[in-house]
């Protein structure tokens, strides 16, 4: 597991190159790697809290953005999760996740979590406590589907 320094901030407090890796590495994953061009600035980021695992050297690593009640759900949101190439198959995607949902936790409550979720990562998300409560629908020619994380999870 590579070691990664979490920093949890509202988007006010993030310093001009964090919000530029931030932007760099969704665009790096979302819109290149999974060739899918669409509007990643969708102004939810201004409501949110933004996630951040970095490396000794300051290269962003591991990413999600919290998202309180009534944004994207009547629930607080987990979305845009991602880790850096650099970083897969190391196993910090689930402690970035794992960190999430309790960041979730503390910010807003105990209460439900939703996500969109990619529908490939459906077994990954449902490890973690996630349950399917929607059919697939295609969200910029990618299967997703939504999900909810319950209290007692």
């Amino acid at each position: 597991m590579i070691k990664l320094n979490w920093i949890l901030k509202k988007f006010e407090a993030l310093t001009p190159y964090e919000l530029y890796d931030i932007m760099w590495l969704r665009n790096e994953v979302f819109v290149v790697e999974q060739n899918c061009v669409y509007q990643d600035a969708d102004y939810k980021d201004l409501k949110g809290w933004h996630y951040m695992g970095v490396n000794e050297e300051g290269k962003l690593m591991a990413y999600v953005r919290l998202l309180p009640p009534g944004v994207s759900y009547e629930e607080p949101s987990i979305g845009r999760v991602l880790t850096n190439p650099a970083a897969r198959g190391t196993g910090v995607g689930r402690v970035l996740m794992q960190q999430a949902i309790e960041q979730c936790k503390a910010l807003f409550g105990d209460v439900p979590i939703k996500i969109g979720a990619q529908y490939y990562l459906q077994q990954f998300y449902s490890s973690l406590g996630f349950v399917q409560t929607s059919a697939i629908y295609l969200e910029d020619d990618i299967e997703h589907i939504e999900m909810i994380r319950n209290i007692e999870n």
